[in-house]
C-alpha cells in the first residue's frame, strides 16, 4: 500500500483509507460484528486512515473505532472525525467556541482519546468558512491539546478554496470521483501549492461506480440512497454525487465496459483514477463487509492508468455527467 503525507497534519497515511459512515448508519443495517470485521480487514489490507464523524449513528461509528483500537492497539491508524452537524439549528451562529469544544469533547470521549488526530468541520453553512472566530476557536483547541490538527469537509469548490487560504487548515475533504471532476481544475492545484491535504470522499459515487447497480436496483428505507435522492435530508451531492440515478447507471455501464477491457473491476478503475490525480492524499471508500474492504484497499497497489484510459474516463464524464453536476458544486 502506498502512503502519502496528509497535508499539514504531517501524518503519513495509506493512499486508500476507509470511510466509516456505513458503520454508523444511513446505509442500511450493519451489525457490530460486521462493522468491526470491516475495520480489521481494512487494516489487514494496509489501511492506516479512518474517516468518521460524530453524527454517524449518533457516535456509533466513533465508538466502534474505539473498540477496534482496544483490540488492535498497535495498528497505527490515524483517525479523522468531524463536527458541526450536531448544530441545532444548523446555522452559522451555532458554530460558537463553546459548541466546538463540546462537540469535540464528545468525540474525544467516544474515541477514547485525549487528543483527536484530525477534526474536520462537517460541511457547515458556507458563511462559516469566512468566520475568523470559528478558526480562532479551533486554534485554541489545538493549543489546549484537544486536537492535533483541524481541516474542513466541504460541499463546493469555492468553500474549499476559501478554507485552503487559511494558514492552519491541514486538510480539505471534498467529493471527488469519476463523476465529479470540477475539483481537478482549481482545488487540487491550490491545495498542493498550500501544502493542504486532500481527502477524496464519495469515491465510488455511493456505489454507482461499483458497476453493480442497474435500473431495477432498490435500497432499504433507512439507506440515504432511498431517502435522500433529491436532497430531502442533506445536500443531494452526498447521494450518488448528485447525479440522477438513471443517468449514473448508464454512465457506470460505460466505465464497466472500459474496466472489463482492462481486466479490472469498475470500482478498482474508479479508485485508481482518483489515486492518479496530483494532490490527492487519500481516498475513503466505505465498506459494508470485509470482502469490500479488502477489494478497495487493493486499488492502492495497482499501477497508474494510461493516458488513454484517463481520456476515456473524461469522455464518459463529458458525455453523460458534466451537465448535471459540474456547475452546481
Amino acid at each position: 500500500m502506498e502512503h502519502r503525507v496528509l497535508g499539514r497534519t504531517g501524518h503519513e497515511v495509506s493512499a486508500v483509507g476507509l470511510g466509516c459512515w456505513q458503520l454508523g448508519g444511513d446505509w442500511g443495517e450493519v451489525d457490530d460484528a460486521d462493522a468491526l470485521g470491516v475495520l480489521h480487514a481494512a487494516v489487514d489490507a494496509g489501511v492506516t486512515f479512518f474517516d468518521t464523524a460524530d453524527v454517524y449513528g449518533d457516535g456509533r461509528s466513533e465508538r466502534l473505532i474505539a473498540r477496534f483500537r482496544t483490540e488492535r492497539p498497535d495498528a497505527g491508524v490515524v483517525v479523522a472525525t468531524k463536527c458541526g452537524r450536531r448544530a441545532d439549528p444548523h446555522v452559522p451562529e451555532s458554530f460558537t467556541p463553546e459548541n466546538l469544544r463540546a462537540w469535540t469533547d464528545r468525540s474525544r470521549a467516544n474515541l477514547g482519546v485525549e487528543t483527536l488526530d484530525l477534526v474536520q468541520l462537517h460541511c457547515p453553512p458556507t458563511a462559516v468558512f469566512a468566520t475568523d472566530e470559528v478558526f480562532d476557536a479551533l486554534d485554541q483547541l489545538v493549543a489546549d491539546g484537544n486536537l492535533a490538527a483541524y481541516g474542513v469537509s466541504v460541499e463546493t469548490c469555492e468553500e474549499a478554496l476559501t478554507a485552503i487560504a487559511r494558514p492552519n487548515v491541514a486538510s480539505v475533504q471534498i467529493i471527488l470521483n469519476a463523476f465529479r471532476h470540477k475539483p481537478l481544475e482549481r482545488v487540487l492545484p491550490a491545495a498542493s501549492e498550500a501544502g493542504v491535504g486532500v481527502i477524496a470522499r464519495v469515491p465510488l459515487a455511493s456505489g454507482l461506480l461499483s458497476g453493480k447497480y442497474d435500473e431495477q436496483t432498490t435500497f432499504a428505507a433507512d439507506d440515504h440512497r432511498s431517502f435522500n435522492r433529491h436532497g430531502e435530508a442533506f445536500d443531494v451531492g452526498e447521494t450518488f454525487s448528485g447525479v440522477p440515478y438513471e443517468v449514473g447507471v448508464v454512465a457506470a455501464r460505460s466505465l464497466a465496459a472500459l474496466a472489463s477491457s482492462l481486466e479490472m473491476t469498475t470500482a478498482a478503475l474508479a479508485l485508481r483514477w482518483l489515486l492518479d490525480q496530483p494532490g490527492v492524499s487519500t481516498v475513503i471508500p466505505g465498506a459494508r463487509n470485509a470482502t469490500q474492504a479488502h477489494a478497495n484497499a487493493a486499488a492502492g497497489e495497482l499501477p497508474p492508468l494510461s493516458p488513454a484510459t484517463r481520456d476515456a474516463i473524461r469522455d464518459v464524464y463529458d458525455e453523460h455527467i458534466r451537465e448535471h453536476v459540474h456547475d452546481r458544486w
